[in-house]
């Protein structure tokens, strides 16, 4: 087990870099009963995606994620917040379809990872990156091989070592079988002597160009006429263009979860009964954290960052006195002085800490911290002790320096032991870190401050005023289960409703809801026009402190947009299409007629701009902005002749070029060789890139999460 320990202690930050975090466990009710047509009811339920055909169902993707979840345990991460679930999720599922693509194509190209190639990369002279970072000495900076050798020989006997290992084992594979893909893509791009020559015709020269424009918007809409066959035509042309991904619209009400005037009476009455015990008791910070709804945090404070109304309290320094009870941001709360003393504002200390850890017990942590203070007071510099000891690396470069920092921003042990010494005074104190050996360097000016001891009542709902609340939500569902019903009582009750439109399936907020999420899921279950359901048909959802009753109005599945509903965005197109067209042919004709430029600006109410040092790799054009069209004419040009026109973002060109400027000869060879690599970089994503865009791939997670 101690082989084990000590990857753990060495794969804890590791195993986060190869992945990322875990997620917690969803369980969803099985509310399908028996019969062979229940049974493909409950598959197709459960099926929370596909590849190419290939289905991907919750059960399987839900036990991978609590395979990672253990490995992430067994590497020391115990808990996860919402954005590291949110970040796990993702990123699994994107490895999922990672892997169902390329596995398919590794079988194909008859890609694979030998047994005898997979002990070279463990055990062999140059072993893979994942197992030199897991087995290299953290003292020296060595891959030390025996821990290696140790550490597989425990997975014979140890089912959870063995699990361990297994895993980095996986990603070991999974990155050579991903090396040799890229290797074999890269190797078959290649670069013609004829690429590596445009390429240079197209940056070893730089073009000074004068250019007029004449704007889509000088051209009326009056003047361009579309038909129905035009917008057709674009539509089955571009109509991979305007696919969507499903939506929803929803309309809700929502009924306040709060405290009741009884319970704001109840949760009075309750800390007036407190006042005289806490008067009395003799530890009254344990008192506090044993009564209070918040702890204690010990911290001293001056006059100034103390509540108002317990400024004059204070004051009298008298430490049996109660002040209160007064009502403050929902919660009823009573005072007590504890301590009074004058204290620095700010400390500059350094610290050298020890922490226990799996070979450290907190004792020999204790020794070594007397150990180092005995060689401090014989004169050993705090600064190098602290570089070669601390366990805290983000001081321990600076020598231990902490700088400046104010009273509450450190643990309550530390805070106390630095803002009660004196200046130059050296001292341990144990935390929830560890043992810290501290320097004092320097104090500010003290001045008085006060220890306040406060116990907080949370005016919260009871049980009895929530099921009020719910059964007023409950009725106003049942009596109003038609859409029509449900506005007509809104209207009549002068209730506010919530609208939001163009809810996604991943989606994660509602306006004015916290956490509104398992609402969205149920709003993909629902029809358009009808109250929206729970997995168990209930039409009250419990989101945080509100009860809400929701309709589903509007519903759009995933795929092309229908004709109608685009038919704005299609119209606008083609004006700029026949708009260009129209222009371009009028600018055309006057540049066969041998009008100059500035004659052809003239007659378009235009102006002739200048341009200088452009070339195939420019990005904007000064006076016309980003014009990549315009980019490309003009470096192709010919010099002293009028081209065009050039079809643009924001109108119509013609360009002159007035001075071709060339920037020296390029080596074509090392050209070729630098597109080469170019290539083979980008072959490394496009590859799979292209590879998933060829994928028919459906993502149906939001049913579960």
């Amino acid at each position: 087990m101690a082989a084990l320990q000590y990857l753990r202690d060495k794969a804890g930050v590791f195993v986060a870099g190869l992945i990322g975090l875990s997620l917690f466990i969803f369980v969803v009710s099985d509310f399908f009963g028996g019969g062979r047509s229940q049974r493909i009811r409950q598959r197709k339920y459960y099926e929370i995606g596909a590849v190419n055909g290939e289905k991907i169902m919750y059960q399987d993707y839900e036990q991978r994620i609590q395979s990672l979840q253990e490995i992430y345990k067994l590497s020391g991460t115990s808990t996860f917040d919402e954005s590291m679930i949110e970040n796990i999720r993702e990123q699994m599922w994107q490895q999922l379809i990672r892997e169902k693509i390329l596995d398919r194509k590794y079988e194909d190209l008859g890609i694979g990872v030998s047994s005898e190639e997979l002990d070279e990369l463990v055990f062999g002279a140059n072993p893979h990156p994942v197992v030199t970072q897991l087995f290299t000495d953290r003292q020296t900076g060595i891959f030390n091989r025996s821990y290696l050798v140790n550490f597989l020989k425990s997975t014979e006997t140890d089912e959870t070592a063995k699990k361990y290992w297994l895993f980095f084992e996986d990603e070991i594979v999974n990155d050579r079988l991903n090396t040799k893909f890229n290797n074999l893509v890269g190797s078959g791009l290649y670069v013609t002597t004829k690429q590596a020559e445009f390429e240079n015709g197209l940056i070893s020269k730089s073009v000074d160009f004068s250019f007029m424009s004449r704007n889509y918007n000088t051209l009326p809409d009056s003047a361009i006429t579309i038909t129905s066959k035009d917008i057709n035509e674009f539509y089955e042309k571009h109509r991979e263009s305007y696919k969507r991904s499903a939506q929803r619209d929803i309309e809700y009400v929502t009924f306040d979860i709060t405290p009741s005037e009884d319970d704001f009476r109840q949760a009075e009455e309750w800390i007036k009964r407190l006042v005289e015990e806490f008067r009395n008791t003799s530890e009254p910070a344990q008192f506090i954290n044993t009564t209070s709804d918040t702890r204690h945090n010990g911290f001293y404070y001056p006059l100034s960052e103390l509540p108002e109304n317990l400024r004059d309290f204070v004051q009298k320094e008298n430490r049996t006195e109660v002040a209160g009870p007064w009502l403050d941001d929902g919660s009823y709360k009573i005072a007590r002085l504890i301590d009074a003393g004058d204290r620095p504002d700010s400390v500059h200390a350094r610290h050298i800490l020890i922490s226990p850890s799996q070979v450290r017990t907190l004792n020999q942590a204790r020794a070594i911290a007397d150990s180092l203070m005995k060689l401090i007071r014989s004169g050993k510099p705090f600064a190098d002790l602290a570089r070669d000891n601390s366990d805290d690396q983000g001081s321990a470069n600076l020598g231990g320096d902490l700088g400046w920092f104010r009273e509450g921003q450190m643990v309550v042990p530390f805070n106390n032991a630095c803002f009660t010494a004196r200046r130059g005074e050296i001292k341990t104190v144990e935390t929830t870190f560890g043992v810290h050996v501290i320097e004092i360097m320097d104090l500010s000016p003290k001045r008085r401050k006060y220890e306040v001891g406060i116990i907080e009542r949370k005016v919260v709902p009871s049980s009895l005023t929530t099921q009020k609340i719910y059964a007023e939500a409950s009725r106003f569902a049942s009596m109003n289960s038609t859409y029509e019903k449900f506005n007509q009582t809104i209207a009549a009750e002068k209730l506010n409703k919530r609208i939001a439109t163009s809810v996604t399936p991943q989606q994660k907020t509602l306006p004015g809801l916290t956490q509104p999420r398992y609402l969205i899921m149920s709003l993909f279950q629902a029809e358009p026009g009808k109250i929206i359901l729970d997995a168990n048909q209930q039409a009250v959802f419990e989101i945080s402190d509100k009860y809400v009753v929701a309709f589903c109005t509007r519903a759009v599945e995933e795929g092309p947009a229908p004709l109608k509903e685009v038919e704005s965005d299609i119209r606008f197109a083609l004006l700029k299409e026949k708009k260009a067209e129209k222009i371009g042919s009028e600018l055309l004709q006057q540049v066969k007629s041998g009008k100059s430029l500035a004659e052809i600006a003239a007659l378009s109410g235009s102006t002739v701009q200048e341009a200088s040092g452009i070339n195939f790799n420019s990005y904007m054009i000064q006076g016309a902005g980003v014009e990549p069209a315009l980019v490309a004419a003009a470096s192709v040009a010919q010099q002293g002749k009028i081209s065009g026109p050039v079809t643009g973002n924001n109108g119509v060109y013609l360009i002159e070029v007035n001075n071709v400027v060339a920037s020296g000869e390029n080596d074509l060879k090392i050209l070729g060789e630098r597109l080469k690599m170019t290539y083979r970089m980008r072959g490394m994503y496009e590859a799979y890139e292209a590879l998933r865009k060829a994928s028919d791939i459906v993502d149906k997670r939001y049913k579960f999460y």
